[in-house]
This record gives structure tokens, sequence and C-alpha cells, in this order.
């Protein structure tokens, strides 16, 4: 019998643990540990942040899912990961032993890198997390009564711009349908070098269908963009050139913001050598493993992934949820077959599919391999997306809550759609 240990309960985390019970011996013990005792899914937040849902509705409580699955819960926050020991210091002052770990914890939000960004201490709104978002619902409410400027977008080192756009869109959508639009000048600000980057050198035609969207609901935007500091009404934001020169100077007043920050590895892992980049991100190899502790595996977004390119302002890649559910089935296998005495030769495809709401419409996008050069570069837009989300919504929160990581049916699907989670099976 082996004990692994999943720590983390988020889009990662959750089907991580459940693969991996499908994938493992019945005999072998599988742990997740969780600062947060439920699952919520991350996708619905710009919904939650104007009242298009109620957060427990994209909540689902883990202890008693988990249960019936046969894998144990511990809701206590890591504080310190000693891959040395195969050990986790855990806030509630135990210490859990293991055999595997599998890290997939997301990452930390940087708010603080900025001065004066982010919800906590500071003067702009984050949709990362359902309490944040719950909590920008109460501004926006707020807002509508007496609107202003806004500003949205995402600072430099961003890697995750997807949400940016969907919740531009989305703020804009709830005006329009509250008749007020007119009362409200919108600018996005984003360090990405064009509109439709998105951390990726674009899909398909992101970039001509991104700026149309935003041409045709009249949303201003600034690209390249540092944003230095963030004051009570008011953004200062450089708009740097190639070289790296400071282009032009931007002082953006606004009534409503939200800017999604940079992401950094939790404290728990930040500072063990071998295991974590510069940023506290955990480095893997191709099969998911980290190359120095190799019973420790990672999945979704705080594994270290290096930009597509270098910018003279950072832009990170994004994790999308096809791609982080390409490395749970990966690792999942890999774990099987390191237990089996085989090798763990499993490999991700990394294959991106996102459906990004606009409240009455929207963008998809397949990107496959998740990062250029690609086999399949596509994009549309139309009304059905926005349907689409809802749907899959749905169908993720009931796979959730059924304690189901990828139904037969589902990978059925997608490989007769040529898109697959696995390149090599041991």
């Amino acid at each position: 019998m082996a004990h692994i240990v999943v720590l983390g309960a988020g889009l990662g985390g959750v089907p991580m643990a459940l693969e991996a019970r499908k994938e493992l011996r019945s005999s072998d013990r599988i742990t997740v540990v969780s600062d947060y005792p439920t699952f919520h899914f991350t996708p619905s937040n710009p919904w939650v942040a104007v009242d298009w849902r109620k957060p427990e509705k994209i909540k689902v409580e883990l202890a008693p899912m988990l249960k019936k699955k046969g894998i144990d819960f511990i809701h206590a926050a890591a504080t310190k990961v000693r891959p040395d020991a195969n050990a986790i210091d855990l806030a509630n002052g135990e210490t859990l032993e293991y055999d595997y770990l599998v890290i997939a914890t997301g990452p930390e939000l940087a708010f603080d890198e900025i001065e004066g960004l982010g919800p906590h201490g500071g003067f702009t709104q984050s949709i990362c997390h359902v309490d944040h978002a719950a909590a920008s619902n109460d501004v926006w409410q707020d807002f509508v009564k007496d609107p202003g400027p806004i500003v949205v977008g995402a600072v430099q080192g961003a890697s995750c711009f997807g949400p940016a756009y969907e919740f531009a869109m989305i703020l804009e959508t709830d005006l329009r349908k509250r008749k007020i639009r007119d009362k409200v000048p919108m600018t996005f600000v984003t360090s990405e070098p064009y509109i439709g980057h998105l951390g990726l050198d674009g899909v398909g035609d992101t970039k001509g269908l991104l700026e149309s969207e935003m041409r045709n609901r009249h949303i201003k935007w600034i690209t390249s963009a540092r944003v230095k500091k963030v004051e009570d009404g008011m953004m200062h934001v450089e708009e740097v050139a190639e070289d790296g020169s400071v282009k032009k100077t931007h002082e953006l007043p606004f009534k409503y913001s939200m800017m999604l920050p940079a992401f950094r590895g939790i404290a728990a892992v930040r500072d063990v050598e071998g295991l974590v980049n510069p940023r506290g991100f955990i480095i893997i190899d191709e099969h998911q493993r980290n190359p120095e502790y190799h019973n420790v595996f990672s999945v979704g977004v705080c594994v270290a992934i290096p930009p597509v390119a270098a910018y003279p302002v950072p832009v990170g890649v994004p994790k999308t949820g096809f791609m982080i559910e390409s490395m749970v089935v990966a690792t999942a296998r890999n774990l099987r077959a390191d237990l089996d005495g085989k090798p763990a030769n499993n490999v991700a495809t990394w294959n991106a599919v996102c459906l990004a709401d606009f409240g009455d419409g929207g963008v998809a996008f397949v990107a496959m391999p998740q990062i250029p050069p690609r086999n399949v570069n596509w994009s549309a837009d139309g009304g059905w997306v926005h349907l689409a989300k809802a749907g899959f919504e749905s169908y993720f929160l009931g796979k959730i809550r059924g304690g189901v990581g990828e139904p037969f049916y589902e990978k059925a699907v997608f490989d007769m759609l040529g898109i697959h989670k696995v390149k090599k099976e041991s």
C-alpha cells in the first residue's frame, strides 16, 4: 500500500484525486489536503461578480464527496512542504507523511507586488477566488447605482488573460442590460503585446476577434502596459515600447476596477531548493515529475512553464482547464506505472480547449498544443459560446458532485474529435 497526498483541491487537485482513485490500486490510500472546505468552479467567478451566479451554486462540499470515493480529506493549510523528509507540515500542528505527493495548489496571488492593487487593502477588485468575486459583486451593486469609469485588465507578469477579457465584456453586457452603458467609459489595460495574445501568441484569429469585440463595445485598450501603482480612483500606467523604454504614461481615473495580478508559488513551497523556480512554481519534467524529488508530481497553475517569448513587459503562460486535465490524466497513469515498477512515460498533450464567455456571446479556441508551434490553431466567435459555457459549467459541477474524474463518454467524444489528453501510454 502506498499513501498518495494531493495538495490542493481546485481545478487540478480534485480531478487529480478522483483520477488517481480510478487508476491506482484499491489498497492505495489517497488524501486530499486543502485550506478550503469546498471545491468551486473558478471559471464561473466572473458571473458571481455581477450576481449572475450565487457562490453556493458553484461550490461542492469536499469531505462528503471524497469520502464516498474512499478518499481522505484534511481541511488545513500547508505551512511547509519537506520533500527531503516526504512530509508536509500543516497549520493545525500536524505533520502528514506521504509516499507520493502531487502538488496542485494553484498560485498565490501577488497583489502586494504593485502598490494599491487588490481587494486586501488595495483599490481594485478580484475574480480569482469565489470569495473575491462575491465581494466584488457587493462593490458592483453599489457602482451601478452611481456609475463612472471602469478599468479592467491584467498587470505585468499575469499569466491568465482570458478571465480579464471575459469580465470586461460581461461588465459591458450587464451595463447595457441596465441601460446605463452610456454613462461608463471603459478601458482595458494589459501587459500583452497585443490584444488577443492571451500569453500564447494568439490562437487562430483571437487578435482580430477580440479587437473587433472591443471596438463594437466601445472599450478602449492599452497594451504592453506596466501598472506602476493604484490609488483610490486612479491607476498609473506606463505604456512600454518594444525597446523597453516608456512610450507614454497614463493616469486612468476609475470608479470600478478589476485587475488580474501576477501569480507565484505558495509560501509552503517557495524556498524549497530543487523543487521550485525563482517564482515558486513547481519544476517538472515532461512526465509531470520533479527532477530532484522523483516521488513528487505537480499539475495545474502551480507548475513552472516558461513564457512563449521575451517581451518588454513580462507576460506569463496560462494553464487552461483542458490542459490541466491532460496533466491530471498523465500524472495518474504515471503514478500507477511507478507503483507497478514500469516506466512512468505518459506525457500530457497540454492541448487547450477554451470557451471565453462575453455575457451575450463569446470566443472559443482550440490550441493543440497550447504552446506554439501547433498542429491545430483555431478560434471562432458567436452567441453559441455563451450557451456552451453555461452548459459546461453544469456538466463539470455535476461530475465533481458525483465524484467522477473523466467519464468514458467524455474521453470517447474528445477522442472522436482528435483532442487527446495523453500522448504516450505505458
